[in-house]
């Protein structure tokens, strides 16, 4: 066998796995479709789109720092296909990836032959974003490569008249129904402003994801910081994610330090917010040859304020130092071109000396030389979360809270919404949101318009009768009339239920006694109060009795003893009915803070709705 059918035997036996993207990666494919132009000038036109496309990423994210890889392009010759591919990993910065997104929707613009596709791990994510909204035949079991942008807009690719099979589609199938049927393809309005909603911040969102921040460093690590900004990154990374191996050079008392800690001077250092909050949140313990400078300057510094902040820039320094250190171990060996190019400059300033260094007049030159941002984003301000959530700034002191930012309030806005769309979907089962098998022929603007534009709202009466289901206990109002019962009637939760349970498989008597069960172990939590589920608040009024003594009661009529007014307020909203939107959005930040950094229920839900929130320190959170 020779080669050739080794690699064909090789590719035949995979086949059937479908190739999947690393985590934290985005691929982007370019394709230009103009059934006018000739095929040998295909390959030029592609040329000038990826030149037009560096140009772009040039101009817009000049002064922006990449988490890992930046946007790139190269021409791919694939099964008979030519056009342009590119891959970047976009690690712990998701807004990398949205960034990546727009260059590519602003770049359509400007050529209108150019179709683009985009993914990531988790496959269409465009379509994750617009799940809400999507038609009911677009399942994740078929949407690869049937979701195109292309002058701005977005277009789906519908199923084939001609095959009743569903099934993803290849790469070059996807390319040839662009070429033959591109009239034929779907283009929703409210598909369109969901997958693109995070696009609506941009281009003014690149600048406001930077940070600046004061920080102690030596000399020689801010000259290379004003050479290449960008290494930041890549020594942030290697400092938050350190190892034994290759914290043993920082290790050592004594040595040949890159940056050892001498000459230090005060610069500003520009980050993103990911890498910031990366860096201000690690633990870290100073290594021996920085022990003697951190315990110098506290016994120096005292209690003041102004003292505290000179530690405080000192031990940020210490930690870029240190990820700067572990960066230029072995940097020549390494496969990061910003690790090597790091290993040049620093072979440059050996050979020139210290008057290659700058002066400290020189640095005062230098654009944003003293800027030093404020860092209230990172902190979380509970007293001022109703008032966000409701599009209110501030703490009536004057002063705009951590969470006053539009973005932040716009994406809590959204989990809340999505949470009342999932609780209110009918098809939702076990696994979550179940599609339902349809045509194409039954997607239409005009009936999916009906639907979009209904007001989402938590529906708590619906909600009480689904418990009451699942318990096996009758609806409030057949109870008053016919008394308690065993049975329940066939609801969607009792079928829900037997989904779970295998009823469909169990004789009558089986299910009887699990009914008759269920029925048992309502009546034990009746009897402690623990299902009262009243799904219309009745607003507590405040009377007084015959003795004068204050007292609450109820619209019909009963009276309940007023503990403290105070609980009554934060139970009610201004108009008496429970701020919902409020107490979910809290519990979900409580949930996420109390996994303390680690791997969680709320952290997990919050990712797969693409939001990432920083790691809360308690020593940094407002109470």
């Amino acid at each position: 066998m020779n080669s050739t059918d080794q690699v064909d035997f090789f590719e035949d036996s995979f086949k059937d796995f479908p190739r999947r993207l690393p985590e934290n990666c985005v691929e982007y494919v370019l394709f230009v479709i103009d059934g006018q132009l000739e095929t040998r000038k295909v390959l030029s036109t592609l040329d000038g789109v990826r030149k037009a496309a560096l140009q772009l990423s040039d101009k817009l994210t000049k002064d922006y720092i990449w988490q890992r890889d930046s946007f790139q392009l190269d021409v791919k010759h694939d099964k008979g296909l030519v056009y342009l591919q590119g891959i970047t990993y976009y690690g712990d910065s998701v807004e990398d990836e949205w960034l990546i997104v727009y260059l590519l929707r602003e770049l359509t613009k400007s050529f209108q032959s150019l179709w683009v596709a985009v993914y990531d791990s988790d496959g269409e994510f465009l379509l994750i974003e617009a799940a809400n909204v999507l038609p009911r035949w677009l399942s994740p079991e078929i949407d690869t490569n049937r979701v195109w942008i292309h002058a701005e807009k977005l277009y789906i690719i519908p199923l084939d008249h001609s095959s009743p099979e569903k099934r993803p589609l290849a790469l070059a199938e996807a390319v040839d129904y662009l070429k033959t049927r591109a009239t034929s393809l779907v283009h929703s309005s409210f598909v369109e402003a969901e997958a693109f909603y995070r696009l609506e911040k941009y281009p003014g969102q690149i600048k406001s994801a930077m940070h600046r921040s004061l920080v102690t460093i030596p000399r020689k690590l801010a000259y290379i910081l004003h050479q290449k900004p960008g290494a930041i990154a890549p020594a942030v990374e290697a400092f938050y994610l350190r190892d034994p191996p290759s914290m043993k050079a920082l290790l050592a008392e004594t040595g040949k330090f890159s940056f050892p800690p001498e000459d230090l001077v005060t610069a500003s250092v520009r980050f993103t917010k990911v890498l910031f909050a990366q860096l201000k949140s690690q633990q870290f313990t100073p290594p021996p040859v920085w022990h003697c400078i951190i315990e110098a300057t506290e016994k120096v510094s005292g209690n003041t304020e102004e003292a505290g902040l000179k530690l405080a820039r000192l031990e940020m320094g210490m930690k870029v130092t240190s990820g700067f250190e572990m960066l230029a171990t072995n940097a020549e060996t390494k496969d990061s071109r910003v690790a090597r190019e790091v290993a040049i400059l620093l072979k440059d300033l050996e050979e020139d000396g210290a008057e290659a260094l700058p002066s400290d007049i020189t640095m005062l030159s230098w654009p944003d030389a003293a800027q030093d941002d404020d860092e209230s984003w990172m902190d979380i301000n509970y007293e001022d979360f109703e008032q966000e959530l409701q599009g209110q700034h501030g703490s009536g002191k004057g002063k705009k809270s951590g969470f006053g930012d539009t973005a932040a309030q716009a994406d809590l806005h959204k989990i809340v919404e999505r949470f009342e769309l999932f609780l209110n979907d009918d098809t939702a089962g076990a696994a979550g949101a179940e599609l339902e098998d349809m045509d194409d022929d039954d997607f239409s603007d005009e009936d999916d318009s009906e639907d979009e534009d209904k007001e989402v709202s938590f529906d708590e009466q619906q909600f009480a009768r689904m418990m009451r289901e699942m318990m096996g206990l009758l609806p409030e109002e057949t109870q008053a009339t016919h008394g308690a019962s065993t049975t329940a009637p066939r609801g969607q939760a009792a079928k829900f239920v037997e989904e779970l349970s295998g009823s469909e498989s169990e004789s009558e008597d089986e299910v009887e006694n699990i009914k008759r069960l269920a029925a048992q172990m309502g009546a034990e939590l009746n009897e402690y109060s623990a299902l009262r589920l009243d799904p219309t608040p009745t607003k507590l009024k405040a009377v007084k009795d015959n003795d004068g003594q204050k007292v609450q009661t109820k619209g019909k009529g009963k009276q309940a003893e007023l503990n403290d007014e105070e609980d009554v307020q934060d139970e009610e909203s201004e108009d008496g009915e429970v701020n919902i939107d409020y107490n979910l959005a809290k519990n979900l930040l409580e949930s996420f803070k109390s996994q303390a950094g680690m791997a969680g229920p709320a952290g997990n839900i919050l990712g797969m709705m693409g939001m990432q929130l920083p790691r809360d320190d308690e020593d940094t959170v407002k109470k």
